[in-house]
């Protein structure tokens, strides 16, 4: 099995390259190919995936991964949905067992993972106090208001790091480094991990 891997940015590409080894092991074979934004993204994925299209292995299976950024999550699920409809690729979505093409959302960012696991943002940055996932607003990383990157940015900042601003890819590779994905609180994270997981079954 191989999974060609779709994001938005660098800092999901380095926080990826080292989670799916985690999620489904590492006799599942991985490309990430990031994008200069969300935007830039949406827009290459019709004509990339009707290149896929055209020659995809049998064994081969598409992540796409967005973050939901405040937008609308039924309509960024649907955008991605007929972009692979009209490559003539089928989705997860249709439950059909011969799928090829795997949509996933990150509520609201990709850093609201790395909140689901706030044992690995301590590992990665000892000065970031252990109780942080206790306080109210840190305990539904999906729901933490204001941006998921500027509260993690919030966070390491007070703990002493990266006071000229958040260096994202810096931050995902390291907190990445020390995630688990079965102790993650992120509702939107286990969806993703249980999807990867489930195409990856022989």
């Amino acid at each position: 099995m191989h999974l060609e891997v779709l994001v938005e940015e660098s800092s999901a590409e380095a926080a990826l390259g080292n989670l799916l080894p985690k999620i489904v092991g590492r006799e599942v074979t991985h490309s990430i190919h990031p994008h200069q934004g969300k935007s830039d993204l949406l827009d290459k994925l019709p004509s990339r995936l009707r290149g896929y299209e055209n020659w995809l292995p049998a064994d081969w299976r598409i992540v796409v991964l967005v973050d939901q950024d405040r937008s609308g999550c039924r309509e960024i699920k649907g955008r991605l949905e007929r972009a692979a409809a009209q490559a003539g690729l089928v989705t997860k979505s249709t439950r059909l067992p011969s799928f090829q093409v795997l949509n996933r959302l990150a509520v609201e960012e990709l850093e609201a993972w790395f909140f689901g696991d706030v044992e690995a943002i301590v590992q990665a940055y000892p000065g970031v106090p252990p109780i942080l996932g206790q306080k109210a607003r840190y305990r539904d990383p999906d729901a933490i208001a204001g941006g998921t990157w500027e509260a993690l940015e919030r966070v390491l900042q007070r703990a002493g790091y990266f006071r000229n601003g958040l260096r994202k890819i810096e931050a995902a590779r390291a907190i990445s480094a020390h995630m688990a994905p079965e102790r993650n609180r992120s509702r939107s994270f286990r969806v993703f991990r249980d999807a990867l997981r489930e195409i990856a079954q022989p």
